[in-house]
């Protein structure tokens, strides 16, 4: 425990309270409270960002679909010609 100026104690940097441990149910009951209060601070996209997130998502992917079967391809190819069965 540190002191402040004025000389109350202060919690140890390693986020240790000097206080009682508080029972199992009112733990419960602070964690839905502050699950509460942070869900009230979510904004709700616009339909244009939302339709603007979407695309920029669904193209990301399509790009790389299109970088894995690229590299799949050449791949398959390689190990073709190196380990292929000679006709």
């Amino acid at each position: 425990m540190a002191q402040d100026a004025a000389g109350g104690a202060v919690a140890a940097a390693g986020g240790a309270s000097s206080g009682k441990k508080v029972n199992f149910f009112r733990r419960i009951v602070i964690f839905f409270r502050e699950v509460i209060a942070e869900l009230r601070k979510v904004v709700t996209p616009t339909r244009k960002e939302l339709v603007k997130f979407t695309s920029i998502v669904l193209g990301f992917v399509i790009v790389m679909i299109a970088l894995v079967f690229g590299f799949d391809t050449a791949f398959s190819w390689i190990v073709d010609v190196v380990f292929g069965v000679p006709k």
